[in-house]
């Protein structure tokens, strides 16, 4: 299953969804707890606003090789996540994706509702918190959008969409770096544009973009783009002798880092801390019924991985299966304990 395009996903507007969890996120720590949820027996709702699953390895860094999840060596960012939907997908789960999480009520039973930018309104016993940093905004290119859609792009999900096109990177940081070295096999040329001669690349990154032969262009920046309907050149100007020169350019990648936001998520009641959502040990807000999970959390001693959001999240559907269910037990036992 590929997750950027056959996740179930539903399109009704003024669709009703009751359900036992609502996951908000559907990054690794949410779509692990897709999973859990399953795994305890709970029906499970996952809303998101990206259109796909799996957050910012989706959005930023699918084709890139992960370090450090436990039990894999290396793992590349796209197969993490479809393996992590294939998990929960024996489970059911219901995706609504492209769904922007606006307003948090309870109903008269204490139970919360999230109503989506999308109208949909979804009633659960309990709702799993699990957003990263929460809204990520692109930081856009100095020389305007005029050509977004056509040819400008800020993400690289596909690197097969920019075979045999001249491609122009702008940025110094990891993301920049690692399209240039991810584009350079297919594309007909890469050029890398920073606008200082400092990057914030990891040093063995930017030696391997060096190695491929990629043209780096420092004090630098694009100000101007130019084409019909489509991108054609790159209007490349020093920034310190003001001279310019065109690059052929049927994709110029605007890898200028993000803005973090919370977005809706502050108006909720939420205790915050340093824009993060303060939890106790059960990865229990101060709202009723709310918990949350992974990198948008914050608790004394928080470290930021992906492996510790997978704890996390466990924890969280844990406790908020108890909530749901009085009689319920913790620790519902180990995986192998279960038939197949």
């Amino acid at each position: 299953m590929s997750v950027l395009s056959d996740v179930p996903v539903s399109t009704d507007e003024s669709r009703r969804i009751e359900t036992d969890v609502l996951i908000i996120g559907a990054g690794p720590a949410g779509l692990y707890g897709t999973y859990y949820a399953g795994f305890r027996g709970l029906r499970v709702a996952v809303m998101d606003v990206l259109p796909q699953c799996g957050g910012q390895i989706s959005a930023m860094y699918p084709e890139k090789p992960i370090f450090d999840i436990a039990g894999f060596p290396s793992v590349r960012g796209r197969d993490l996540v479809d393996n992590l939907v294939a998990q929960a997908e024996p489970y059911g789960p219901v995706y609504l994706l492209g769904h922007r999480a606006v307003e948090l009520s309870h109903d008269a039973d204490g139970h919360p509702v999230v109503r989506s930018d999308q109208g949909t309104t979804v009633h659960a016993g309990a709702v799993v918190i699990t957003g990263g940093v929460g809204t990520f905004t692109p930081r856009p290119l100095p020389a305007g959008d005029t050509f977004l859609g056509r040819g400008q792009v800020y993400f690289v999900p596909s690197p097969a969409d920019h075979a045999d096109r001249d491609v122009v990177v702008v940025g110094g940081g990891d993301s920049a770096f690692d399209w240039a070295a991810m584009l350079a096999p297919i594309a007909r040329s890469v050029t890398l544009v920073h606008r200082t001669s400092r990057f914030r690349a990891h040093a063995a990154t930017v030696e391997k973009v060096r190695t491929l032969g990629i043209e780096i262009i420092v004090d630098s920046e694009v100000s101007a783009l130019h084409g019909s309907a489509h991108l054609e050149q790159a209007e490349i100007r020093h920034r310190v002798n003001k001279t310019t020169r065109l690059l052929p350019a049927q994709t110029v990648v605007a890898a200028l880092g993000f803005t973090a936001d919370l977005g809706p998520l502050k108006d909720w009641g939420l205790t915050l801390q340093a824009r993060r959502i303060a939890v106790d040990t059960r990865m229990a807000t101060n709202v009723p019924r709310v918990f949350a999970a992974g990198d948008i959390t914050d608790y004394p001693g928080k470290v930021r991985l992906i492996a510790v959001g997978f704890g996390e999240v466990a924890t969280a559907v844990n406790n908020a299966a108890t909530v749901i269910d009085p009689e319920a037990q913790l620790f519902p036992g180990h995986s192998t304990d279960k038939e197949n």
